[in-house]
């Protein structure tokens, strides 16, 4: 399981998503869980990073699931219509 830091805006977007990248070589598992429970401030960078995460997990043939996404960014993912591209852990 990868967490992700309790703020995840424009300004955190690389280092973040770096991390995860990093992350994502290192587990043998075909599913990533990603750990959104400690996540409370954050912008529409933080759905691009988990997409971009999403992408990279599909080309080595991984699929991700998101744990404790807080309702704010979940409701964001469907305002921007890509709620079930991130589904839930």
């Amino acid at each position: 399981m990868l967490p992700l830091p309790a703020e995840l805006t424009r300004a955190q977007a690389g280092a973040c998503l770096q991390t995860l990248t990093a992350g994502l070589q290192r587990e043998a598992a075909g599913l990533l869980v990603i750990d959104a429970t400690a996540l409370a401030r954050f912008d529409s960078a933080a759905l691009a990073v988990l997409l971009e995460v999403r992408r990279q997990a599909l080309a080595v043939g991984k699929t991700i699931a998101i744990r404790g996404m807080p309702e704010r960014l979940r409701e964001l993912a469907a305002l921007y219509g890509i709620a079930a591209l991130l589904p839930a852990a």
